[in-house]
């Protein structure tokens, strides 16, 4: 037998799919292809206004889902982030409505309703990671269940009415595009800088991968879950802010139909639902991505049920390359 009949063929034009399968610049990628197909046939969609209230929209939910793949990485899911943005709304509303606000045409109104919604935002996540943690429920229940009631509170506290009246200084933290972007990038590189540089990111990653090994390595597995669950609540809040700046009026439902867009929108940015897996670049090519099909099938005049079919059939596709990667290594 000669050589030539021994040698096997490189597995070099197979590993192709596979690397690309693996690549962090895939979603990005398919955004630009999707942005380039789909201007010629939508009208409008390539304009400079378009673009503009795109990104206006396209950042508070970048906020949301920064919190969400925090707790993605560490092995968990948070389902209570809309009922924390609406509580959260509604919280800073009655604090400085100029109308029935506590604080009333005082100029501490803005900030103590800053800090009132990020202290109710840190107190439900907080709450989420000790009933996690202490009791050692399922993420999904807790979180569920905390969506459930959080969400009924805000409209019972409120009885289904929004509440107007906010300072203008308020209001331009998310009317105005340039503020909410001087905000958001310095959050977005304060998360990218902890999970890549720091040890508590070194500790999300390790008890995402294996939440055993890492206890046994020194990792404080239970308060770095209660971290993560508290910075996702914290991270909701500031999206609250945002959320409603832009409606300028605190609303029981603020977000409610955002749900799938937080966690869709997070896993189609590489975010493994099994954990151990995410980065907030990632996650931001995914919002990206998901706010260009909501943006081009509204333009299209497509209806809500059509809209919500496709997106939820593109969030099962990342689904489920999530678990091909996974068998992959």
């Amino acid at each position: 037998m000669t050589a030539a009949a021994t040698t096997h063929p490189q597995p070099e034009a197979a590993s192709l799919p596979v690397r690309l399968l693996r690549s962090e610049h895939l979603v990005l990628l398919l955004s630009a292809l999707y942005f380039l197909a789909l201007a010629p046939f939508t009208p409008g969609f390539a304009s400079v206004g378009n673009l503009g209230n795109l990104l206006s929209t396209l950042l508070p939910l970048f906020v949301a889902a920064m919190g969400q793949t925090v707790v993605l990485i560490v092995g968990g899911i948070d389902l209570s982030a809309t009922s924390i943005i609406a509580l959260c709304s509604i919280t800073g509303a009655a604090v400085a409505s100029g109308d029935q606000g506590w604080l009333a045409g005082s100029p501490l109104a803005v900030p103590a309703a800053l800090a009132a919604m990020l202290a109710v935002g840190g107190l439900v996540g907080l709450f989420n990671g000790l009933a996690i943690t202490r009791f050692r429920m399922p993420p999904f229940i807790v979180t569920l269940t905390t969506m459930m009631f959080f969400s009924g509170l805000a409209i019972w506290l409120t009885r289904s009415r929004n509440i107007g009246q906010l300072p203008a200084a308020f209001n331009a933290l998310g009317g105005k595009t340039w503020l909410t972007l001087l905000l958001c990038l310095p959050l977005a590189a304060g998360a990218h800088f902890m999970l890549s540089r720091s040890v508590w990111g070194r500790w999300l990653y390790a008890t995402g991968h294996n939440p055993r090994a890492a206890l046994v390595s020194g990792v404080p597995v239970a308060g770095v879950v209660v971290s993560a669950y508290v910075v996702a609540g914290l991270l909701a809040a500031v999206a609250a802010v945002l959320y409603t700046g832009q409606a300028e009026s605190g609303s029981p439902v603020l977000a409610q139909r955002l749900l799938l867009d937080i966690v869709g929108a997070t896993v189609i940015g590489g975010a493994s639902l099994f954990g151990g897996r995410g980065r907030i670049l990632w996650t931001l090519c995914g919002v990206v991505f998901l706010k260009l099909i909501d943006n081009s099938l509204n333009l299209l005049d497509l209806s809500h049920f059509t809209i919500m079919m496709v997106k939820g059939g593109v969030i099962l596709l990342a689904a489920m390359l999530d678990a091909l990667r996974r068998r992959l290594g």
